[in-house]
């Protein structure tokens, strides 16, 4: 699961119980991550597992680890583990539709060494941030418009800095697969410039909630000076230039859609995070397209932004996307099993966001596969939801699966 949470709560993921919420059909998690992705799909396994009355043909069950955070068990898997010519992956998240392809992806990191200077004479320190946003999946939610913290407060910061504003530190985002929701930044403002330095600040929180509308209505941004203690120190202006720069230049969203499947994400890219060490600012993007020359393009075009910028960037290795099989057998057994049981026909897409199937389909060529799964909402954020009603549809649907494909 993605370990997200509320600023405000207090959680120890390493340790304390996820604390479950239901309100009517809806299972959630009290300021956290729920972790019913993907944790639905290991108790469903585990379920079959412990069922001696159901009826199948011979099982394999594939548990991986760290699938949120670099997918590194299929990353790790042998060519000569599985002996099964037939996957079916639990890790999608809309009841009723049958995923059978997924976008390839790659990060683009980069960093600045730190400068700093002392705070010049005159000024208080102070604190920005932004917080309120939904955040939520950089590939299945980066197509809804919702505001990104990171670009959000740079450009904040930016407005700041014609009135004399020196930065220290910039935090926003957790996680390269998220949208970033929330983002702080210490700093010293004029004091002489105070007044129109708040005023201003006031004026991008009801400009930016007006341009993001219905899609994120709860942003808020808030200038506070923080009392006391001596004089601190901020980066040089130079420095906090080039950053500010290069993160405004940075896209962020959608880059094209697919010509071929209606409403599908073809390429995205999202600012993920920032963060400011003893050493350095290093900044973490995220790419992701179903075709991989575009995957490509836009990958380099982060990196070329990033060194024009003055910021030393680096690729990681990514993971291959999952072509569509339109004639798969499993994807006929699927189709007609669901329609037996449900009286119709179920949706059949592809998905903007790295699925294992896309690594495991490079490791076992001619590996016949689809994904599915009950209805979540909100995934790799606090606002995670799952659909109770479709946990039984799922259930029952799987199990005629198993049974039809013996």
């Amino acid at each position: 699961m993605v370990c997200e949470k509320n600023k405000d709560k207090v959680h120890d993921f390493s340790k304390d119980p996820i604390e479950l919420v239901r309100k009517g059909n809806m299972m959630m998690a009290n300021g956290t991550t729920l972790g019913a992705d993907n944790g639905i799909a290991v108790a469903t396994n585990l379920a079959i597992m412990e069922d001696r009355s159901l009826e199948h043909g011979p099982l394999e069950f594939l548990f991986t680890v760290d699938e949120e955070t670099g997918l590194t068990g299929a990353s790790n898997l042998g060519s000569e583990f599985l002996s099964g010519k037939t996957l079916l992956n639990l890790d999608s998240e809309e009841e009723g539709a049958l995923y059978v392809g997924c976008s390839g992806g790659r990060n683009t990191l980069a960093k600045w060494p730190l400068a700093l200077d002392t705070a010049p004479a005159g000024m208080v320190a102070a604190e920005l941030k932004v917080a309120g946003l939904k955040g939520g999946h950089s590939g299945l939610e980066i197509e809804k418009n919702r505001g990104n913290s990171i670009k959000i407060i740079s450009r904040v910061l930016q407005m700041l800095a014609h009135l004399g504003a020196r930065l220290t530190s910039l935090e926003g985002g957790n996680k390269h697969n998220a949208i970033p929701r929330e983002a702080e930044a210490t700093l010293y403002i004029p004091k002489k410039a105070w007044a129109d330095a708040a005023k201003s600040v006031e004026a991008c929180e009801r400009i930016i909630k007006e341009e993001l509308g219905k899609a994120d209505p709860d942003l808020t941004i808030a200038l506070t000076q923080k009392k006391g203690g001596k004089r601190g120190k901020v980066m040089k202006k130079a420095l906090q230039k080039r950053i500010l720069q290069t993160i405004a230049a940075l896209p962020h969203g959608v880059i094209k859609m697919s010509s071929e499947i209606p409403g599908l994400v073809e390429t995205s890219t999202n600012v993920a995070t920032v963060t400011t060490t003893r050493k350095a600012v290093e900044m973490a993007t995220s790419q992701r397209s179903s075709v991989a020359s575009e995957n490509a393009d836009i990958c380099q075009t982060v990196r070329s932004i990033f060194e024009l910028g003055g910021a030393d960037p680096e690729h990681t290795d990514g993971y291959p996307g999952w072509k569509p099989n339109l004639d798969s057998p499993i994807l006929a057994v699927a189709k007609s099993t669901y329609q037996a049981l449900y009286g119709k026909q179920p949706e059949v897409k592809a998905i903007h966001a790295g699925l294992e199937c896309g690594i495991i389909g490079e490791r076992y060529p001619g590996m016949d596969m689809l994904s599915f799964g009950p209805t979540l909402e909100g995934v790799h954020s606090p606002d995670e939801k799952m659909h109770i009603d479709t946990v039984e549809k799922f259930w029952h649907f799987l199990l005629g699966i198993l049974k039809n494909a013996r």
